[in-house]
């Protein structure tokens, strides 16, 4: 009997959910789009920044000093400005983040082995930005000091980067964007599935029926696990396609991870979905309780470790925060399972939580 009502609402769930096309763009296309917007436009390496120069030198040491600058990746020749009125207007407006200005004896000082300054001012409208420009600007100075240098310098330091030796963003950017969207959008198709069947009265079929809560709660989370589950395979192909951003790990572990992880989310939804009594409501508390915090406690944009302790706190109650530090161990790192063994337990412990929770929550009589 268990079967057969089991397959019964998992049938009603699968049959209301392909008959609406709203809800099949809303399970593939958006987060396919989200994806591909996000993942193309939130950009965090420092490339081709505009640059201008004021250069009262006009000298040829001078030029080869612009030309070290231009000639990196990171940075674009502007123009060469008159005054710094013209300099400071590039600024206000945004078309320079940055101006270098040279003084008159800057190569008769250089050839004379004296010492001489360089002044950079840099836009510090955004100071994460403004801190690796200033690194940038810093760093190929040094390398043209070293062409006056007179003896080798007694320390060599020789920089390498481990997981990530590019320091590419997409790498640090997609395994992140995989997590949350994968936590957003599964809640918020599971925080409809209850609450819709309040507004439109089926649920005193429910109520009148033998089927037990906890039936009712597995499956109609079932056909959402699955589609969600679709939907992760759709978003992982285009991390690893179309941005070629690094795998190193096991993907039928990530597979199970973000089973788990979707187990969890399509739950959590449905959780919302128990104490909410209309559709909009639930959205915007799946919107408040998922996406936001997801984006700024997970630890997709910063370290967990670097935030205030409230922000530590909250980063426990969020399921994005276990499956993320899972995800990224095991694209960039290959790590063993004892990596992220921990946080893959908590994600399982969540999941059965809130499992139980909504099966508590989903008491059958008419109240």
């Amino acid at each position: 009997m268990f079967f057969e009502r089991f397959i019964g609402i998992v049938q009603k769930e699968f049959t209301e959910l392909l008959r609406d096309k709203l809800y099949l763009t809303f399970i593939f296309v958006v987060p396919t789009m989200v994806m591909i917007l996000l993942g193309y436009g939130l950009n965090l390496d420092v490339k081709n920044i505009p640059l201008a120069f004021l250069d009262y030198d006009r000298s040829k040491l001078s030029r080869e000093y612009i030309d070290a600058f231009i000639n990196s990746e990171y940075f674009k020749f502007y123009r060469l400005v008159e005054n710094y009125e013209e300099a400071e207007k590039l600024v206000r407006l945004g078309k320079i983040r940055a101006l270098i200005v040279i003084p008159e004896d800057f190569s008769q000082k250089l050839y004379k082995g004296q010492k001489t300054e360089v002044q950079i001012l840099i836009d510090g409208t955004y100071p994460s930005r403004a801190e690796v420009i200033k690194g940038y600007l810093e760093t190929i100075n040094t390398l043209f000091n070293q062409k006056f240098a007179a003896l080798k310098p007694p320390i060599e330091v020789e920089l390498r980067a481990w997981y990530n030796p590019g320091l590419e963003s997409k790498n640090f950017i997609m395994p992140g964007m995989l997590v949350t969207t994968l936590c957003f959008y599964p809640v918020l198709l599971g925080c409809l599935v209850i609450v819709r069947e309040k507004e439109l009265g089926s649920i005193f079929n429910f109520y009148s029926s033998p089927v037990k809560s906890w039936e009712i709660v597995f499956a109609k989370a079932f056909p959402y696990i699955t589609v969600s589950f679709f939907t992760y395979l759709i978003l992982f192909f285009i991390t690893v396609v179309i941005f070629k951003t690094k795998f190193t790990g096991n993907f039928l572990v990530l597979s199970l991870a973000s089973f788990f992880y979707i187990s969890c989310t399509v739950g959590l939804g449905i959780l919302i979905s128990t104490f909410t009594k209309t559709q909009i409501t639930a959205m915007l508390i799946a919107f408040i309780t998922t996406v936001i915090p997801s984006y700024i406690y997970s630890g997709f944009l910063y370290p967990v470790s670097s935030m205030e302790i409230s922000g530590q706190i909250i980063s426990k109650f969020i399921p994005a925060t276990y499956f993320l530090g899972v995800v990224r161990g095991i694209y960039l790192k290959e790590a063993s399972l004892s990596f992220y063994g921990k946080d893959l337990l908590s994600l399982v412990i969540y999941t059965l939580t809130v499992y139980f929770l909504s099966i508590l929550k989903l008491v059958k009589r008419i109240s």
